[in-house]
């Protein structure tokens, strides 16, 4: 990266990326943004209403002119869009700039469901649970969802179904664990599933529905084990950090009373 400092003046109104909810107020936080989420450049930045930003809010008339012109050109390549916005700050350098272009041009011949799966990744990993759901559904959901091979549905279906487990939406992720496991007969697919079947059903309905997929009594009870072991693990680290939390609380306190104390006697010895 060339530099950290903006060059350029900042907007009097923001420019909103919708898939992320994220505003950018000057050029050089739209070239950060941009080099970080390559995976997330779509319709809503490469548009007329972003170059509209750059030519009226940052004053880049020249730029602005130019990713109009990226706009038009009948082989929609990305590139002449994005590219343009890093030279006009020299925000990368010349090594980084080719990794970047060579990036861009693969993603525009990786099949549109790839590249759908690589975002909703991307925004899963960033806590954007509700956005990554959407993308993974419309996968699932396109006309060609038929036509995808087994183990990349596999894989749709086991981040969607891991996208509402972190949202509690407990009985959705088992269907979607469920659906995925009944693709191509994974064992991880079947344990999540059965991990978190206790989080929405009673003990019988639960012993109920092993019995009816013919899952091995045996190897659930060890996975149900080892849930418990991580749970508790988890609750651990909880109650460890919460009593260092604690502790620091108490000596921020304990330092913050005797500068208090400290302060008193200065002002007390300029009392006449």
């Amino acid at each position: 990266m060339a530099f950290d400092l903006c060059t350029v003046r900042t907007a009097e109104h923001p420019y909103l990326i919708e898939s992320v909810q994220i505003r950018i107020w000057t050029i050089e936080e739209l070239c950060f943004f941009l080099h970080r989420n390559l995976c997330l450049i779509d319709e809503s930045i490469v548009n007329e209403r972003l170059a509209d930003w750059v030519s009226e809010e940052l004053d880049l008339r020249q730029l602005g002119h130019r990713l109009r012109e990226a706009l038009q050109r009948p082989d929609h390549d990305v590139t002449y869009f994005v590219m343009p916005i890093f030279a006009q700050t020299g925000y990368l350098q010349q090594d980084e700039l080719r990794r970047v272009r060579k990036k861009l041009m693969e993603a525009q011949v990786r099949p549109e469901e790839e590249n759908a799966k690589m975002k909703a990744d991307y925004l899963l990993s960033c806590g954007k649970n509700a956005a990554a759901c959407t993308i993974y559904r419309r996968i699932l959901d396109g006309g060609s969802a038929g036509k995808l091979r087994t183990g990349f549905l596999e894989a749709v279906w086991n981040n969607l179904g891991s996208a509402c487990a972190q949202a509690f939406r407990f009985r959705e992720a088992a269907e979607c664990f469920l659906n995925g496991e009944r693709l191509g007969h994974s064992r991880e697919l079947m344990r999540k599933y059965i991990s978190v079947l206790p989080f929405f059903m009673s003990q019988e309905a639960y012993q109920e529905q092993l019995r009816k997929l013919g899952v091995d009594a045996v190897w659930a009870g060890e996975v149900q084990k080892m849930n418990a072991k991580l749970a508790q693990d988890v609750l651990e680290r909880v109650r460890s950090r919460t009593r260092e939390d604690e502790d620091l609380a108490a000596a921020a306190e304990a330092l913050f009373a005797a500068y208090r104390r400290a302060q008193a006697c200065v002002s007390h010895s300029f009392v006449l």
